[in-house]
């Protein structure tokens, strides 16, 4: 695999290391990229979320940060779970948030070992943050982070529209 690149597929059956589920702070499932992930994984991911300790009452994971599970009945081996920003106009510090996000989900599959990764087009559902401004966060965070220690990283598109985006900011 090339070490970026970007592909039109379902993220829940991605063969690679660990795929990186765009949740929210209580990592109990919901709909979007979360729920999808959840009902693949099976009742054992649920499971292993309510296990993960709260950092403060129904937060397991705050905006930015990233935890990992097992994959269980998935095809990759690992779920990390990170929980984007809700789109607030920008003023709130969404952008570094975002960066944020990948940049920890990519240093959680480092201490693990991993050797690839696939991402959502984490925010850009319900949480509502422009795509073409998410897609530039994502892309550069991960060429800055892949210049440190390259793994194969996989940008998931749930739709040929997301996938040009990627390929367009991939090829620029």
């Amino acid at each position: 695999m090339d070490h970026l690149r970007a592909l039109h597929a379902d993220i829940t059956r991605c063969e690679v290391d660990a795929i990186v589920n765009a949740a929210n702070p209580s990592l109990l499932g919901g709909g979007g990229v979360d729920g999808a992930i959840h009902r693949a994984a099976g009742p054992a991911l649920l499971h292993a979320c309510r296990a993960l300790p709260e950092s403060r009452p129904g937060v397991r994971c705050p905006t930015g940060e990233a935890r990992i599970t097992p994959g269980f009945a998935l095809p990759a081996r690992h779920v990390i779970h990170t929980v984007g920003p809700v789109w607030q106009g920008g003023r709130y510090g969404e952008p570094a948030l975002l960066a944020a996000c990948y940049r920890n989900a990519l240093a959680l599959a480092r201490v693990h070992g991993l050797a690839s990764i696939a991402f959502p087009a984490i925010s850009c559902g319900i949480y509502g943050y422009p795509p073409d401004a998410a897609v530039a966060i994502a892309v550069a965070q991960v060429r800055d982070s892949l210049a440190e220690d390259p793994l194969d990283v996989l940008f998931c598109c749930h739709d040929p529209v997301m996938l040009a985006r990627y390929t367009a900011a991939l090829a620029a």
